[in-house]
């Protein structure tokens, strides 16, 4: 079962995963208009993010995974405050700074350690879960068990962002447009910092970045290597990189993925595929996507 859903995960089209890269960047809204209510919620036929998108508050009980990162729920989550000394919250109209308490823990501990590290003022936050997790009407595949967290690469401004600014500013892209490697103009020794902190946390599973960040962490860590198996390349990661924290002990209904292999990931064999022409420029489907009705774009503030 694992592994089947790992693999779904993996063979994801690209179009789908790098859309998760541009869902990061859409503006939200100071206003949100709240989801029709469903003309028959009980209908079967209705699909899981349409319920758990309409939820505005976590389930009141005890905290408890369920399923998979890419398809199961949480109930008893906890919300990230949405302003810390050293961590914002971004994109607050989503409603999507739910998670485990052990991710929230991590979150705040990790924008202090880069804080120290990168020299940030701190971090900013974007999308964690849903209050009861679940899939999501837009946007990610995985997120759903509140073990998943996207923090940008943007470092947090020395100031309390405002509310507008929460939903219209953009995160800063990291890489060349030719896809091969990282904007040497943007990226920083403190991007790498960064993201070492987070990989050096125990209870961290996993940190998705787009391959040309991998590739300038392979060339650029010095010192205990070690955490870089942890850092894996994944489409849309360009503004942001993800991190996934373990199953937490106790919760017997959360299904684990494999441990990381000790292997760095860094060879020219582990990075060939990401940049092949074909994953790089991919050909647009034969069949047009479907153009979403007036109705899909504005059913949900983006």
């Amino acid at each position: 079962m694992i592994t089947r859903l790992i693999l779904m995960w993996l063979l994801l089209p690209v179009a789908a995963l790098t859309a998760t890269s541009a869902l990061a960047q859409d503006k939200g809204s100071v206003d949100p208009k709240p989801l029709p209510p469903l003309a028959n919620p009980n209908d079967p036929k209705i699909g899981a993010k349409e319920l758990f998108g309409r939820k505005i508050l976590p389930a009141k009980m005890p905290t408890r995974v369920i399923g998979f990162y890419a398809k199961g729920c949480i109930a008893g989550a906890e919300a990230l405050p949405i302003n810390g000394d050293t961590w914002q919250v971004m994109r607050l109209s989503r409603n999507r700074n739910w998670a485990h308490p052990e991710m929230v823990a991590l979150l705040e501990r990790l924008s202090a350690k880069v804080h120290q590290a990168a020299g940030w003022p701190g971090l900013l936050v974007g999308d964690m879960s849903q209050p009861r997790g679940g899939p999501m009407i837009t946007g990610h595949a995985s997120h759903q068990v509140g073990l998943d967290a996207d923090i940008w690469l943007t470092p947090m401004p020395n100031r309390k962002l405002s509310r507008n600014e929460r939903e219209d500013m953009s995160a800063v892209m990291m890489v060349r447009p030719d896809r091969l490697d990282i904007d040497p103009h943007v990226w920083t020794p403190g991007h790498l910092s960064a993201i070492r902190a987070a990989a050096q946390e125990p209870s961290v599973e996993r940190i998705f970045v787009n391959a040309a960040i991998k590739k300038a962490l392979c060339r650029d860590a010095k010192g205990d290597r070690g955490w870089l198996s942890k850092v894996r390349p994944m489409y849309g990661h360009d503004y942001h990189f993800h991190i996934r924290i373990k199953c937490p002990a106790g919760n017997s209904e959360c299904e684990a993925q494999p441990p990381p292999a000790d292997s760095e990931g860094c060879s020219a064999g582990d990075l060939a595929y990401w940049f092949k022409d074909s994953v790089l420029h991919p050909k647009p489907p034969a069949t047009p996507p479907k153009i979403p009705t007036p109705q899909s774009t504005t059913r949900r503030p983006r």
